[in-house]
């Protein structure tokens, strides 16, 4: 059974199995997958299942939906592909532990105990890291190529319902207040009370 792990620190470890035909994922609770970051969109994406195959469908976020690092709208999905809402990411695995005779490639690139952690480089560009992340592994690291740009500021979604009724509410208030015009003319011009 094919599920998403989360990869982002601090979210490390929270799964997904995909099981069901339609699952949503976003920052608020009503999604199938709840993700509270504020880059990933209250209604983000729906990941599709038909039959083997897992289809991802991108719901106008904000921020955008990426695989290995590409922006998408819709796209299939394949096991051991990188998957990013706004700026968390995750990976399409199949739940299955790895064998390390049948997959040494895969295997290598796991962490492994060793007395001095080196940065490793996955495919994807993703540093493996035995241990924690130390000042100076970061500094030689580098800057980060492509993906999201944190400068840009984040712009909000317009709501025409919201303008609508605020339009609608003075265009109201504009009636009634020519009516009670009228009607106090209309007093004052029979002379009654």
């Amino acid at each position: 059974m094919a599920k998403l792990v989360i990869l982002n620190q601090g979210m490390t470890g929270r799964t997904l199995e995909l099981n069901v035909e339609r699952t949503t994922v976003g920052r608020v609770e009503e999604n199938t997958f709840q993700i509270a970051d504020a880059s990933v969109s209250s209604r983000h994406a729906e990941i599709l299942l038909h039959g083997t195959d897992i289809v991802i469908k991108d719901l106008n976020s904000t921020n955008g939906t990426y695989i290995n690092g590409e922006k998408i709208s819709e796209a299939p999905l394949k096991l051991g592909q990188t998957l990013r809402f706004g700026q968390v990411e995750l990976r399409i695995d199949d739940g299955k532990p790895v064998n390390t005779q049948q997959a040494p490639a895969v295997a290598a690139a796991s962490p492994a105990p060793a007395p001095a952690p080196a940065p490793k480089r996955s495919e994807g560009g993703t540093m493996v890291m035995t241990r924690g992340v130390s000042l100076s592994d970061l500094e030689e690291s580098g800057t980060r190529q492509g993906g999201f740009d944190t400068n840009k500021v984040f712009s909000k979604k317009k709501n025409k319902a919201n303008m609508y009724f605020i339009i609608g509410g003075v265009v109201l208030l504009i009636v009634i207040v020519v009516l009670i015009i009228v009607a106090l003319n209309a007093v004052k011009s029979t002379g009654q009370p």
